[in-house]
C-alpha cells in the first residue's frame, strides 16, 4: 500500500472509531508502519472523525518527527509496541465505553466465553495503571505485548495491534462488542464460561480463523465443578441436633465470659 493509501485508510478508520463512539472529543491516536524507517500517526489535540490526509505525522522509529504536526502525546506507547514486535503494522488506540468499563473496574476480559472470540483475538488481558504519556503506560503492556493483540489498559482504554489499519481497527471493534456482550450477560445473571473441550475444539480452529498460536484464546477456568445440589438433604436426628445446639450455646457463653 502506498504512503497516500495509509494515509486514506487513517482517516477512514479515525472517522469510523469517531462515528461508532469508540473514542470522543480529540482522545485516541492511531499509527502505521510505512517502511522500515518512517511510522505514520495521527497528529496531537485533532478530532479522529475529522481529520485530512494531510494532516499526519510522520516519524522515525525513535520517535523524531520528519514531517507534518507534532505526533500524538501516545507516540512512546506506540513505538515500544513497534519494537517488542516486528509483525505488527499498525496500533489504534482508543476508549471504547464497555471495554474501558471494563478497565476502569479492574476486569479482565480473558474468560472463556464467546466463541467468536477464542478464535480471533484471543485473551485480552488487562495491564496495570500507567500514567498516559509518560513511559509507565509502554511499559505497563510488557507482560503482554509478546502474546496479545489486545490489551486493555486500567483506567485508561484499549490498544489493540494488526497486520494493517483495519485489521488493527477490527480487534477494536470485536473488544467493544464482546465487552458489550459481557456487560448484558452479567445484567441478566452472569455468562457461562465454555467448558474445557469446548474450548480445546476452538483451539484448534484458531489458525483457519487468524487467531495464530502467539495467544492462549483464553483463560480456562480451574476451579472445581460445582457441587450437585439438587439432592435432598440428608436427615438430621434428634441426638445430632441436640448436640449442634450444645456447641453453639457454649460458644456463645464463653463470648459472653470474655467480655
Amino acid at each position: 500500500m502506498t504512503e497516500s493509501q495509509q494515509r486514506g485508510t487513517m482517516v477512514e478508520v479515525g472517522r469510523r472509531i469517531y462515528q461508532k463512539g469508540l473514542v470522543a472529543a480529540n482522545d485516541g491516536n492511531i499509527s502505521v508502519r510505512l517502511d522500515a524507517g518512517r511510522l505514520l500517526v495521527t497528529p496531537t489535540g485533532l478530532s479522529k472523525g475529522f481529520m485530512r490526509p494531510e494532516e499526519m505525522s510522520i516519524v522515525d522509529p525513535d520517535g523524531r518527527l520528519l514531517s507534518g504536526g507534532k505526533p500524538s502525546s501516545e507516540l512512546p506507547l506506540h513505538l515500544h509496541i513497534y519494537r517488542q514486535r516486528q509483525d505488527v503494522q499498525a496500533v489504534v488506540h482508543a476508549h471504547p465505553p464497555y471495554a474501558t468499563g471494563f478497565a476502569t473496574a479492574g476486569i479482565a476480559l480473558d474468560k472463556c466465553v464467546l466463541a467468536e472470540v477464542i478464535v480471533t483475538i484471543g485473551s485480552i488481558p488487562l495491564a496495570p495503571y500507567g500514567t498516559p504519556s509518560t513511559e509507565e503506560l509502554p511499559k505497563s503492556i510488557d507482560p503482554f505485548i509478546e502474546t496479545c493483540d489486545a490489551f486493555l489498559l486500567a483506567n485508561h482504554g484499549v490498544v489493540t495491534v494488526g497486520q494493517d489499519l483495519m485489521d488493527a481497527y477490527f480487534k477494536m471493534e470485536r473488544v467493544e462488542h464482546y465487552a458489550h456482550i459481557l456487560f448484558t450477560a452479567r445484567l441478566l445473571g452472569g455468562e457461562q464460561p465454555l467448558s474445557g473441550e469446548a474450548v480445546e475444539k476452538l483451539h484448534g480452529l484458531r489458525e483457519q480463523y487468524g487467531g495464530g498460536d502467539h495467544n492462549p484464546g483464553c483463560r480456562i477456568e480451574t476451579t472445581q465443578q460445582a457441587c450437585d445440589c439438587t439432592h435432598e438433604a440428608d436427615e438430621m436426628n434428634e441426638d445430632e441436633f441436640d448436640e449442634i445446639v450444645r456447641k453453639v450455646l457454649s460458644a456463645v457463653q464463653d463470648k459472653i465470659n470474655k467480655t
